[in-house]
């Protein structure tokens, strides 16, 4: 089955598998403005959409990593997503939306689908902070595996917003992973916990890459908000120096359908 991707805005990507169509992290803002994250992180968005509302097509699923940060689920986003039909998201964005389904990780979710025979969503491990600081702070991620009958070369991961840590690892151990979208970006507040990251680095998705093995390597989430501070050129010259990620590496143009 044909998949094609396409870049909108920071990890919202339009995910079509055949002719059903995924949206993730929906953050559909105009750049300009300046955000609240909770704690007193606060940012600026700085790209806008690629493409807007008005050229999104019909939606029959939203994977939404988390509700509570702006970066992945804005405004916009948010007005988008109350009318489409199925919503997969974190237990804690339950009541958020009422089309909105919690999973606990490795929770697996069935969508009923004439358009994808044996369409199934699993909730994957994220961790969306320091090691030394407690989950609270941001608050619970996931991410996602994507699994139908049909697939022959392995699963579609998209991580979500995490650094590298142990969950990775159990990741790699369960699934063949064909194509790993992984959020990068290296987030930090360094006026309010230093050096300490939010999302992985080059560094970070270099290992990432080398412990899960995908066939085709996706980044995003790297660019548009004034927290990302590691900048696009520096993780893109790191996937170039690296034999084994350079080699998969697909990276994506805002707006362009791109066949995976």
């Amino acid at each position: 089955m044909d998949i094609h991707i396409t870049h909108i805005d920071t990890a919202c990507l339009l995910l079509e598998i055949g002719d059903f169509r995924i949206l993730t992290d929906p953050t559909l803002d105009r750049g300009g403005r300046l955000y609240h994250h909770g704690y007193g992180a606060v940012s600026r968005k700085t790209d806008d959409p690629a493409l807007p509302v008005a050229g999104l097509p019909e939606i029959d699923l939203v994977l939404l990593s988390h509700h509570q940060h702006k970066d992945n689920f804005d405004n916009a986003g948010k007005a988008f997503t109350i009318n489409v039909p199925q919503v997969l998201s974190t237990r804690k964005a339950c009541g958020v939306l009422d089309n909105i389904a919690g999973l606990a990780v490795w929770e697996t979710f069935p969508v009923l689908t004439n358009k994808v025979r044996g369409l199934r969503i699993t909730a994957t491990p994220a961790q969306h902070h320091p090691w030394w600081l407690p989950e609270f702070v941001s608050g619970p991620v996931i991410g996602f595996v994507i699994e139908y009958e049909g697939q022959e070369n392995g699963v579609i991961y998209i991580s979500g917003d995490t650094v590298y840590f142990a969950g990775i690892d159990e990741i790699a151990r369960r699934y063949k992973v064909d194509i790993g979208i992984m959020h990068a970006g290296g987030v930090q507040f360094p006026y309010l916990t230093g050096f300490g990251k939010y999302t992985m680095d080059s560094k970070d998705l270099l290992k990432a890459a080398s412990i899960i093995r995908p066939n085709k390597l996706i980044p995003v989430h790297q660019r548009g908000w004034t927290h990302f501070k590691e900048r696009e050129d520096k993780l893109k010259k790191a996937i170039d120096n690296d034999t084994f990620a350079s080699e998969r590496c697909i990276y994506l143009r805002p707006g362009r359908r791109t066949f995976i």
